[in-house]
């Protein structure tokens, strides 16, 4: 049986999810509000991503026989100084998740949670690319941006373009 401790942790962190694509849905809106079409398409998928982290913690709260008790999902920013802005925020946000993740294999350790620790480890998994995703692009947009700025955003805004 899993501890209601557990359930409001895994539920919280679903609402976290949730989060999550709300804020890549704002930055999709701010990249097409400044004609990055392939920063926007790469955001949306993001934010697809995001859902279905959030519908396998909903799955497994379920499966594990509690119920999901839905909570307010934050407002988050939707304004942002540039490109380059939105890929850092997006980096600080992914090694936040990474930090809330692991706290949540801590809890399943300190309560012999087994079941619960062992579906956990897709998202430990997960986060590695989640951070080096950005992390990559980030990098390579400062490159290209330095070179020349305008230039530098077209280039990366085909790359993104790419994303399925």
């Amino acid at each position: 049986m899993i501890s209601e401790n557990m359930v409001k942790a895994l539920t919280r962190q679903m609402n976290r999810e949730l989060y999550s694509a709300y804020l890549y849905f704002g930055m999709a809106s701010y990249a097409a509000s400044i004609g990055l079409k392939g920063f926007e398409g790469w955001f949306l998928a993001q934010a697809k991503e995001e859902e279905e982290h959030a519908l396998r913690f909903y799955d497994y709260i379920d499966t594990r026989g509690a119920r999901v008790i839905l909570e307010d999902i934050e407002t988050p920013p939707q304004d942002f100084k540039s490109a380059v802005e939105i890929f850092e925020k997006t980096l600080a946000h992914e090694k936040a998740v990474t930090g809330l993740i692991h706290d949540l294999v801590k809890l399943a350790v300190k309560e012999g949670d087994k079941e619960t620790e062992k579906f956990l480890q897709w998202f430990v998994k997960e986060q590695v690319e989640e951070e080096a995703t950005p992390s990559r692009i980030l990098k390579n947009l400062k490159a290209e941006v330095e070179k020349d700025e305008e230039s530098g955003l077209a280039a990366v805004d085909s790359q993104l373009a790419k994303r399925k």
